[in-house]
């Protein structure tokens, strides 16, 4: 996670309110507006308490009661307003970030988030932002509704007597900020390490889901228990120390509090004997002072709260700030395929050299074979053609164009990659199939299986295309998930297919009948690049190229 500044966070943060900038003044309005309704039903009592004694007051006994059920009634319409619209702003900024955050993972994917934890990454995507509620509606607008009320209250007492002021200002001063910012130095980086704690211990989860039949297998159960007990208890841990300076914050606020309150008493019953200021003086600004650090208590409670915030924010802004390998090309070149070339391409994954200048050609209309030993670098020229990468040196041209130059869409509406791991969604099968093209008809989707030779496996399944496949398609086997995946393919029909090892989990009746649709698909129209270890697949190639260790061999 990048080290980032509390203030830069907070800064970053306020900013995506501004599409909503409107609704928040009103709530800072609001806000004020219910804080003084409250403040001055206190001081109200105070004003009643000054005519029962038979002092002067600007109201009456019986305008002082009118003036407090209006002010009643006032503090509940603008505290629910104020309330709804700060979660009104807080769950629309959300959405706005969560958009912002899966365009941000579509634009890092693949390169980038080929090695991430998947739990981690779905942690900042659900708990992360779910997080920031807190900020957007429990800190933006208080903090400005603090500022405000501490100006006024402080008005308000300096005109009984300036010194009582200065002394109401420290204590709101004190409580709104140098608590908190104590506070929050005094938790360090706790909140960080149980943000990140959070996002392995969701990461391991389900990394222990997905393998669980393996678990039981090989009796690894307790060993796997044993370490998320571990993982769980470490987070417990960081969580207690959290709760521990919540706490101490709560201790401090209100032993803060406790003390500029004796000083208000002791300060106004001195000016009192002194004669500076009169009995009604000392009893409203005391009662002013006592009933009127509610704005700035609820900034004090941040000093420990925010910081949990705070980490959150810093890691969904690490993925909103990180850059991706390639970026997308626009306003440039669209092209029709006719023909690709790989000319001394060198190609190194974090220092290691898996291409080393490699050349090769793919003619228009021709099925290009692939092979060699594992790690050799197949699958990597693939996803070079895909432009998932950029080349260390040398040239991928598609139509005598460099792949850097042509737009993202277009270079992707011309090529369809099949991976050696198909995903599937828990949707239906005609659904999972539609991906390759979601204007297609069933009919269409149809054709396209009954090429993958999946056709006949759909239509034994209750529901036909209409079956739901299990969450990541456990429910298929690995032979039927990679045929919806050649399916996929050929409903896309993209002039280049580039296939990396299509048929490896598939047996010698399902790989005839696959090759046999590929080659039917070869033609001007169709051009095929096929990765396989097997000499039966490489038979149907026009011409096929060995790779060892990323060079022509």
């Amino acid at each position: 996670m990048k080290k980032r500044s509390a203030f830069s966070i907070m800064s970053r943060m306020i900013g995506l309110v501004s599409p909503l900038r409107g609704f928040m003044c009103l709530a800072v309005v609001l806000g004020v507006g219910g804080f003084l309704c409250a403040q001055f039903i206190t001081i109200l009592g105070g004003y009643a308490l000054l005519d029962v004694l038979k002092f002067e007051t600007p109201l009456s006994l019986k305008g002082v009661f009118t003036a407090v059920i209006l002010l009643a009634v006032f503090r509940a319409a603008f505290r629910c307003s104020e309330q709804y619209l700060n979660h009104y702003i807080a769950f629309n900024v959300l959405a706005l970030i969560r958009n912002r955050v899966f365009a941000a993972l579509r634009r890092l994917c693949p390169a980038k988030l080929e090695g991430r934890d998947k739990g981690d990454l779905i942690s900042v995507i659900t708990s992360d932002i779910e997080l920031l509620e807190v900020f957007y509606a429990h800190t933006v607008s208080p903090v400005i509704i603090a500022a405000v009320m501490t100006a006024i209250m402080t008005v308000f007492i300096a005109l009984q007597n300036v010194l009582l002021g200065a002394v109401a200002l420290a204590g709101y001063l004190t409580v709104g900020i140098a608590v908190p910012v104590m506070i929050y130095k005094l938790s360090g980086d706790t909140a960080d390490r149980f943000r990140a704690q959070s996002g392995q211990l969701s990461a391991f989860t389900l990394e222990n889901l997905r393998g669980l039949d393996e678990t039981i297998q090989y009796g690894a159960g307790s060993r796997r228990l044993s370490e998320l007990r571990l993982r769980a208890d470490n987070i417990a841990g960081t969580q207690e120390k959290m709760s521990r300076n919540i706490g101490i914050n709560t201790a401090i606020t209100s032993g803060v509090i406790l003390i500029f309150d004796i000083i208000m008493l002791l300060a106004a019953v001195s000016l009192y004997n002194k004669g500076s200021i009169g009995f009604d003086g000392m009893l409203i600004s005391v009662i002013a002072m006592m009933s009127s650090f509610g704005p700035c208590t609820a900034l004090a409670n941040l000093g420990s709260v925010l910081q949990n915030t705070l980490a959150a924010g810093g890691r969904v802004l690490d993925i909103l700030d990180e850059e991706p390998v390639t970026d997308e090309v626009k306003d440039s070149l669209d092209i029709a395929f006719d023909g690709a070339e790989v000319k001394n391409v060198t190609f190194s994954y974090g220092g290691e050299r898996v291409l080393d200048d490699l050349s090769l050609s793919i003619d228009n209309g021709s099925i290009t074979g692939i092979s060699g030993r594992s790690g050799s670098g197949k699958s990597t020229l693939l996803k070079l053609l895909m432009r998932f990468w950029e080349t260390d040196k040398g040239k991928i041209l598609l139509n005598d164009t460099d792949i850097d130059l042509i737009n993202t869409a277009s270079l992707r509406s011309n090529e369809c990659y099949v991976t050696q791991d198909t995903q599937l969604f828990h949707e239906t099968i005609e659904y999972n199939v539609k991906i390759g093209d979601l204007s297609a008809t069933r009919e269409e989707v149809e054709q396209a299986c009954k090429k993958a030779s999946i056709h006949d496996f759909i239509m034994t399944l209750p529901n036909g295309y209409d079956t739901r496949v299990g969450e990541l398609g456990e429910t298929l086997s690995g032979g039927e998930r990679q045929r919806l995946g050649l399916a996929r393919a050929f409903l896309h029909g993209a002039p280049l297919m580039l296939l990396d090892e299509p048929t490896s989990n598939l047996d010698s009746l399902n790989e005839a009948v696959i090759l046999r649709s590929l080659k039917e698909e070869k033609g001007d129209d169709k051009t095929v690049v096929l990765v396989s270890h097997r000499l039966s697949t490489m038979r149907i190639c026009n011409k096929v190229y060995s790779i060892d260790s990323g060079r022509m061999s």
